[in-house]
Order: structure tokens, then sequence, then C-alpha cells
């Protein structure tokens, strides 16, 4: 996909299994609104296709009605209000609910006869995603879900998806900086950066699959004394060592102990480190995360 000029995506190739919770990950200007935009028929792809149960999304009113994407920006509903922006939906959304709209509003307590631009950040999101579940479509897509919202606010948008998912089977994706929400949230998660997919797996694999050991050896070890393994990571600490390692605790437990550690350990990484150490592999300098990995 070239944007202005420039390669925005190159090659992504990525799947949403229906009924799941995805989150997609990247650093600044890796391509995940450019990415959502397109996955929602906004943008047309330069090439390559995007497909919803097997028809093309872009140009297709049909198709559209099943997704529902929350922009990042909600300016151009500046000057409506609540209601307003109901009856904007339901003439484009035939599965809208009235009902599901009015307990969703009832529940957070928004007003509804207010202008969004008196609205906090905070109140817009939940707005918007309260909007996107009652269309009563498939697939809700939201970009930088919980930016800008307070814990309370985080746990009503959250709660307001899960019982989407759970009563509706509702398949939610979306970007995030806050990656122990995205943690604690998706099933599946994908990796983006540069445009370009690092991966695209279920959360609990990932997991499984790179591990962080702790042993101790009677001499200083290197990456190259596990040539079996794709090694992220090592550093000492005192007469310890600590390796990251992509292979899956089997694999990387037969290759530590060839070495016949007089310590071994294996811890399960978070997906912070997971994303910290995978982005420094594509040479992405992890110190300028900051808060925006929390």
């Amino acid at each position: 996909m070239d944007y202005y000029g420039k390669r925005a995506l190159d090659g992504v190739t990525l799947t949403v299994p229906d009924g799941c919770s995805y989150g997609l990950l990247g650093s600044n200007a890796a391509g995940k609104s450019t990415l959502l935009k397109i996955m929602n028929g906004i943008y047309r792809p330069t090439s390559g296709s995007v497909l919803f149960d097997g028809k093309p999304v872009y140009d297709s009113p049909a198709v559209k009605e099943q997704l529902f994407f929350v922009d990042d920006e909600t300016v151009q509903f500046n000057n409506m209000t609540l209601r307003q922006l109901k009856s904007y939906y339901k003439t484009f959304y035939t599965g809208f609910s009235d009902a599901i709209f009015g307990e969703l509003i009832g529940k957070v307590g928004l007003p509804e006869n207010k202008p969004l631009h008196t609205f906090s950040k905070g109140m817009k999101r939940q707005s918007a995603v309260i909007c996107g579940v009652s269309c009563g479509t498939r697939y809700l897509f939201i970009d930088e879900a919980f930016d800008g919202l307070d814990e309370m606010m985080r746990t009503i948008v959250k709660n307001v998806l899960i019982d989407a998912m759970l009563d509706r089977k509702v398949t939610v994706v979306f970007s995030s900086h806050n990656l122990s929400e995205i943690d604690e949230f998706c099933d599946r998660v994908g990796l983006l950066h540069g445009g370009r997919i690092l991966f695209d797996r279920a959360l609990d694999s990932i997991k499984d699959d790179i591990i962080k050991v702790r042993a101790a050896f009677d001499r200083e070890v290197t990456a190259a004394d596990f040539p079996e393994l794709e090694v992220l990571h090592t550093e000492s600490s005192g007469s310890l060592t600590y390796i990251i390692a992509r292979g899956g605790p089997e694999k990387i437990r037969a290759s530590v102990e060839k070495l016949s550690p007089k310590i071994y350990d294996e811890m399960r990484l978070t997906l912070k480190e997971i994303f910290i150490y995978e982005m420094e592999g594509v040479g992405y300098d992890s110190s300028g995360l900051g808060s925006n990995a929390e």
C-alpha cells in the first residue's frame, strides 16, 4: 500500500478468525491505522485484497454493513448529539438496535442531547464504541482502543466489548500502544513494523514459543553456544546468564542442558517483554518505548 508516495504497508498478510479478540501492535508510524482503514474498505490497497467471507471489502456496501470502524478521530461528528449520531448510523446499518443503544447509554450515563464537542476524549470514545456495538455488525475495529481513558472508563469500554463478544459473537480488532491491555484482552496478536507483519498468531502460542531462561555455567556463554536456537537476547548478572530464545521450552531446554548448567530455570515472558525483544531484533531502539509500552 503506497500512501502519498510512501510505502505504508508491504506484503501484509493476516487472518482474523470469527469470534476472536485481535490486538494489533506496532511502533509509531508502523502502519496500524492505515491497515485498519484498508480492512474496513476506507482505503483501496494498491495491491492485494481484503476479503470478508470471500468477498472484497472495498466498494461493497453489503460487506461494509458487517463492519464498524471506530477511528481515533471523531472531529467530523463534533456538532452532532448522540441522538443525532444514532439516527445517522441507523441509515447505514439496518441491524442497529435501539434497545442495546439505550441500555448502554443508560449504563454509562452519557447525555443524548449534548453535542460531542462538549464531551471529554474518553466520553467520545465511549460514545463511538457504544454506537459500534449497537450497529449489530459482526466485526468491530477500534484504532487506539483505550487511548485517553482513565481506569474506570477503560473498564467500562472493555466490559461493553466483552459483552458484545459473548452475547453476539462480535469479532473485535483493535490497535493499542498499551501492551498490558492487549495481553489481558486479546487471544490473537499481530505485530506490525515498517509496514510488515512480524508475526500473526494466537497469543498463547507466542508466549509458549519464546522462553526466558536463567542459568549458571562453568564459563561465559554467548548466543553462538546455542546454534539450534534463535537467540533474541543474552545478558549476564553475576554468575547467572539470562537467555531469551525462540523455539519452545523443550527445544530450548535441550540446547541449554548440553552445556550442563548448574542452575536452570524457565520463565514465561509478558507480552511487553516479547514486544521489546522482537522489536530489538529488527533494529528498533526499545529505550524509546517509554510509557507507551506499559
